[in-house]
């Protein structure tokens, strides 16, 4: 009787001991969760995002990578002398800013437009070479700051889920000037991923003609995911939590799940033409996420493009003559233009 309650109260201490052991754990995991959500999504840190990357351990493509040509400075010289600001109010009451381009050619196309979406971390100035490209081709071009980049308003980024909307409001914007409007969409990493999810969008007007994906991701579930594994270094049984956990976060303060953030899920809803590049040695998003993402897309006009050697949305950096020809060629394929 007595060796039956010293093993009851033994048993006992186990118990207890394990659930304060379970607790201690889950309050460390909580906590981390709290901490990389602040780091990776609330622009309200004191730190910048870059650093907030670089303190998770997450290396961004540098610039020194792909030197500056004068095709570059110029491109940069023509965003900075021709943009013109504008501004829109997102569903949620924001203030977003963007940069307005005119076609820089000397016989513009009647009614088409390019919008042209940075990544995370990222600003409008980086899409410069994009956005000359689609002007020199007719295009009155948009190139919006996305919401907690630049001067656009707004705390929490929204890995494209939210940034979706907001590209509605600014083709809103756009149709309700030029309602014969014909409208390009395209978009690199975050803004890529932005790009793809609207596309999905059941409410995408009918202008949307056509959209191009540079490096974008699959989801942010499995971005964060990924990153927990690199970054954080855990191992996968408690990489999943982890991310949970940032994503219940996520929900609670931002308004969306990480897992809302599908690439995958929008595209088997796209109908218009899509075209879908990637760097074959992006070491940011995998290169895997090309074919993913080409295969989810259910429209029957859609075409990819790796470019082997290109790191992070590189590949017009690494090689811009392909990488021109094959976009060029589409573009003109779906708009039809000589």
């Amino acid at each position: 009787m007595t060796r039956d309650i010293q093993t009851t109260s033994t048993m006992r201490k186990v118990l207890i001991g394990s659930g304060v052991a379970a607790a201690i754990a889950g309050g460390v995991v909580v906590a981390a969760a709290d901490l990389a959500f602040r780091f990776a999504l609330d622009a309200g840190s004191r730190r910048t995002m870059r650093e907030r990357l670089e303190r998770l351990g997450v290396e961004l493509p540098a610039d020194e990578d792909c030197p500056q040509t004068p095709e570059d400075i110029a491109d940069a010289d023509w965003f900075d002398e021709s943009r013109q600001p504008i501004t829109t109010t997102s569903e949620d009451g924001l203030t977003l800013h963007g940069w307005l381009f005119d076609p820089d050619c000397a016989h513009p196309a009647d009614h088409l437009y390019a919008v042209c979406c940075h990544g995370y971390t990222g600003e409008p100035a980086e899409m410069a070479r994009y956005a000359h490209r689609y002007a020199a081709m007719g295009f009155t071009v948009l190139v919006p700051a996305m919401r907690a980049h630049e001067l656009s308003e707004g705390r929490y980024i929204g890995m494209g889920w939210l940034e979706r909307r907001d590209l509605m409001r600014w083709i809103a914007m756009i149709t309700a000037s030029d309602p014969e409007a014909r409208i390009l969409l395209h978009g690199n990493s975050m803004g890529g991923a932005a790009v793809m999810m609207a596309a999905g969008d059941p409410s995408l007007p009918r202008n949307v003609v056509a959209a191009i994906e540079d490096s974008g991701y699959c989801s942010a579930w499995e971005q964060f995911l990924g990153a927990a594994r690199s970054a954080y270094h855990l191992p996968a049984w408690l990489a999943t939590p982890f991310v949970a956990c940032i994503s219940l976060i996520c929900r609670r303060r931002a308004g969306y799940g990480l897992r809302d953030a599908s690439c995958l899920r929008q595209l088997r809803h796209t109908t218009i033409p899509m075209m879908f590049i990637h760097g074959g040695d992006d070491d940011f998003v995998s290169p895997t996420s090309l074919e993913r993402n080409y295969e989810a897309c259910s429209s029957i006009d859609r075409q990819r493009m790796l470019v082997p050697g290109a790191g992070h949305t590189r590949g017009a950096a690494v090689d811009p003559e392909r990488y021109w020809r094959k976009v060029g060629n589409f573009v003109r394929r779906v708009f039809d233009l000589h």
